[in-house]
């Protein structure tokens, strides 16, 4: 059996992150497994910034957003050379095996080192939600409630001033947190990656809105890397009866102490990238499936197309 594993976290943080790391420690520990922190990511394990962690360490980090191991991008993991300079730093430890926290990049740096005999799991720590293999990613719950509850704060405002609030969230061009929070705040448009922009066409529904509609405010929310909002904005002045203010959330979505939703997910997918490394078993990524903790080759994972939401989508325009 695996006698010491490490863990990492890659790429964007994550709330629930750090209850994901707890899980992995204090789970491992109970099967008398040593574990040791590896920070700031692949740049950390190719450099060796690797430490044992226990139980205590791992104390009183349950609420707390962001990772304590820190994160870095290192695209250099791509090259083979890189790849076995960090794979000679687990061997130097005697770790044996690996957790990976993080989006589909860090998946396939976990696939890579699979590939080459060190297995790994990984989890979906991503406020994006943007991994198909999984419902929901760690992260993407406090996020949501982030934007929420920014939303709502902006439809006050807005309301006593006949203002279209133009929103710009995270998402990377996956529209889930775009489209959630569209249902969750009553927004009268969202606008994502999969439903495709036409910026005469969101003017005119504003448009009808205000002079059809008789509504005292308009919330439109959208996808990051589509378009300007402060742009778009300026635009809704000019030709409607709105005045157009842009919001853009940027990183303040990725902080705060995690929910409740993020901190049970993290603890029960940490559970299983353990019980999986215990039982020899790597090249795999946990998830969650109709509420079942789940887990599937990363290879698979990495191939599976994004889920176009339709449903959700049709929520949302029967709402409006």
């Amino acid at each position: 059996m695996v006698k010491r594993i490490g863990v990492l976290t890659s790429g964007g943080d994550a709330p629930g992150m750090n209850a994901a790391i707890r899980a992995v420690v204090r789970v491992a520990n109970s099967a008398n497994i040593e574990v040791y922190g590896i920070y700031d990511g692949y740049r950390g394990l190719v450099e060796g910034y690797i430490e044992p962690l226990t139980r205590s360490d791992v104390s009183d980090i349950l609420d707390r957003g962001g990772t304590i191991l820190g994160s870095a991008r290192l695209p250099e993991f791509k090259d083979e050379k890189v790849q076995k300079a960090g794979i000679h730093q687990l061997k130097k430890r005697g770790i044996e095996a690996l957790v990976v926290i993080g989006g589909d990049g860090s998946y396939r740096g976990a696939l890579a080192l699979s590939q080459a005999g060190i297995n790994c799991i990984g989890l979906p720590g991503t406020i994006d939600n943007d991994i198909s293999s999984t419902d929901f990613t760690i992260g993407f719950d406090t996020a949501l409630h982030t934007v929420v509850e920014a939303v709502d704060k902006l439809r006050d405002t807005s309301s006593s001033h006949h203002r279209c609030s133009v929103v710009e969230v995270m998402g990377n061009r996956c529209g889930d947190l775009a489209l959630w929070a569209g249902i969750a705040c009553g927004a009268e448009i969202v606008v994502t990656a999969q439903t495709g922009f036409e910026e005469t066409e969101v003017l005119e529904r504003l448009k009808e809105f205000d002079v059809v509609k008789k509504k005292r405010h308009a919330i439109v929310i959208i996808s990051e890397k589509i378009t300007d909002v402060d742009a778009f904005a300026k635009k809704v002045s000019l030709n409607t009866g709105f005045s157009g203010r842009a919001t853009v959330l940027g990183h303040v979505q990725r902080g705060g102490s995690p929910t409740p939703q993020d901190r049970v997910l993290a603890s029960r997918m940490g559970e299983k990238a353990v019980d999986l490394l215990i039982q020899g078993i790597g090249g795999q990524c946990v998830g969650i499936k109709d509420n079942q903790i789940i887990s599937v080759p990363i290879e698979e994972a990495l191939d599976i197309p994004r889920s176009s939401r339709k449903k959700l989508q049709q929520l949302f325009d029967r709402l409006v």
